[in-house]
């Protein structure tokens, strides 16, 4: 690891407090003309080497930092004290910053911090969670949904909505945007194959174990979830001393949890028919008091009747509490908790070509579509909205309020649209037709990488690859929304953007999968397609997908969002 020449380290601090004197000279001078000085000096600019900063989580990064001088220089102060001057490679070749590799959408920059993100945010809760921490670092301003969004949102601002802490939409208003103009929105979920705790939890001790009631939720406890290390995690309601109900987080970094398989010297083994409910039931310790004394009494639930907590383990509920700082049980209202697997996401292959880890469906897209967002250009003639919607429930329907079903999208569109209308446009039915008449929908979800071992299950000719790049995805029974006007657009999208594209199909033999594509698209009435990355084991517990397909992501779905407007030119 190289250090910080003395020399090069006087040039930035120079270099810096140059700037800083300039730019308090030039603001005494510039605000003298405002009437309210304290709303311009709000007004923070973000530099491509800041936005590189939040989207490569760098604040996080071990090892070294190689950043080239410009962008080492062009990073405040806040992004800097959160590394040491030690980790910081300089270097002159902007080819191996990586502040520049992140902007320029290099895709090997994406791999480890999405390795990272999948190890951090194993639930649903976490991801919405991690994503309104990036885009409040980078000035996106919360919308609550309960308020009036009335003067709220303004050509050139970003900001973020979010339903039941499992959903979140976030948008750009492009600086020359007027009402009426499109929006060039990707669509996604953020929701795994898991398994949920069930309401009642607690379950007798059989034969010393102590087990856990859960309930699979899409494909969840199925063969895959056998004999792995699984932890607990999700949202915890809790209700503090002075009455006040909040949700709170929690996560625990050990295995507690497993599901045992028979021995194939049964006669059964893991592949059997096995029942999910009397079978498939995780063992989360042990409990042996009834060899000692046949007479010993259960333990005690921990709760008043009746109380949430007395239908749960009562050590389960104590490791919750202890990991949330709580000492009165009774504040523990109510929780959604999860199984996960624990093992961490990591590289593979000979050559780290791979990727090994759980939940890639569909972290996968929904993680590249917002990077894309974050690292999306902004320039003065963008005339579109630019938005990312990320939903909950697609794995079993999306008929939830939080799901791709309910009105979640267009009610942030059109009342987006509302608080846009001025004295020049009215707010109606026009102008929402109008807008979603100029609109286009990516609808990014995972696809299948053809499988070596099972090559003849593929449709010929539509056998995606890893580590080439998007696929889209079309069906002739309308389970996805591609067709040939919109196949055309993206396809050049992908030209402007260097990407190439792929294209998958089922067999007629075969049954298709759905998206959130059909039921939005057909919502709004906006032209859409179905276009996402492609993995190998969809639907078990551990995925594969290629080492380069986060970062390859984050440049189609970039190169969308920059470049619809362009594309959509061309059609008129």
């Amino acid at each position: 690891m190289t250090r910080h020449t003395s020399d090069f380290l006087r040039e930035r601090s120079s270099n810096m407090s140059l700037r800083s004197l300039a730019a308090a000279n030039a603001s005494s001078t510039r605000l003298s003309s405002f009437v309210n000085p304290s709303e311009f000096e709000s007004k923070h600019v973000i530099s491509d080497a800041e936005k590189a900063f939040v989207v490569g989580d760098f604040a996080s990064r071990d090892g070294s930092l190689t950043l080239c001088d410009s962008c080492y220089r062009d990073l405040p102060e806040h992004c800097t004290n959160s590394f040491s001057r030690e980790q910081v490679t300089p270097t002159s070749d902007r080819s191996s910053c990586i502040s520049c590799n992140i902007m320029s959408s290099k895709p090997e920059a994406f791999t480890e911090p999405f390795c990272k993100f999948l190890r951090e945010n194993p639930t649903v809760f976490h991801v919405v969670g991690h994503f309104k921490d990036k885009l409040t670092s980078l000035g996106y301003k919360e919308l609550p949904a309960r308020d009036d969004w009335s003067g709220k949102i303004e050509a050139g601002g970003k900001y973020f909505v979010t339903r039941n802490g499992t959903s979140i939409i976030a948008f750009t208003v492009g600086k020359a945007y007027k009402p009426g103009n499109g929006v060039a929105m990707i669509a996604g979920h953020i929701d795994a194959v898991t398994a949920r705790l069930k309401p009642v939890s607690n379950k007798p001790t059989k034969a010393g174990y102590v087990q856990l009631g859960v309930a699979p939720y899409a494909g969840g406890l199925n063969e895959t979830w056998w004999d792995r290390d699984l932890s607990i995690g999700g949202r915890v309601i809790v209700k503090d001393e002075s009455g006040k109900t909040s949700s709170k987080l929690v996560k625990l970094d050990w295995p507690i949890a497993r599901i045992p398989t028979l021995a194939p010297h049964f006669g059964i083994g893991i592949m059997g028919q096995n029942n999910k409910e009397t079978e498939a039931v995780p063992i989360i310790g042990l409990d042996n008091s009834d060899v000692a004394s046949p007479n010993v009494k259960p333990v005690e639930p921990l709760g008043s009747p009746g109380s949430f907590t007395a239908f749960q383990p009562p050590r389960l509920v104590q490791l919750i509490a202890r990991e949330l700082d709580i000492k009165d049980y009774s504040q523990i209202v109510n929780w959604e908790l999860e199984l996960f697997d624990l093992q961490p996401a990591t590289v593979g292959g000979m050559d780290r070509e791979f990727i090994f880890a759980g939940r890639i469906d569909d972290k996968l897209c929904s993680w590249a579509a917002l990077q894309g967002l974050l690292a999306s250009e902004t320039n003065d003639d963008d005339g579109v909205i630019k938005l990312v919607s990320l939903f909950d429930d697609e794995e079993i329907g999306s008929l939830l309020r939080q799901g791709a079903r309910g009105n979640f999208l267009p009610s942030v569109i059109e009342r987006t649209v509302e608080s846009l209308c001025g004295e020049g446009k009215t707010f109606g039915p026009g102008v929402i037709g109008q807008t979603y008449a100029r609109s286009f929908l990516v609808s990014a979800d995972v696809t299948h990488a053809v499988n070596p071992n099972f090559a003849s299950k593929y449709l010929e000719g539509h056998t995606p690859r890893l580590n080439v790049g998007i696929t889209l995805a079309a069906d002739s029974n309308g389970h996805m929304t591609t067709d040939s006007v919109s196949t055309s657009i993206l396809t050049r999208v992908c030209e402007l953007s260097d990407c190439t594209p792929q294209f998958f199909q089922i067999r007629n033999d075969s049954r298709s999968g759905g998206t959130v594509g059909p039921m939005l698209s057909s919502a709004m009435g906006v032209k859409a397609a179905d276009a996402g990355m492609a993995q190998l084991s969809m639907h078990s517990i551990r995925a594969t997908c290629g080492s380069l397909d986060p970062g390859l992501g984050v440049k189609f779905f970039k190169g969308f969002l920059d470049r619809w407007e362009k594309v959509d030119a061309e059609w008129q």
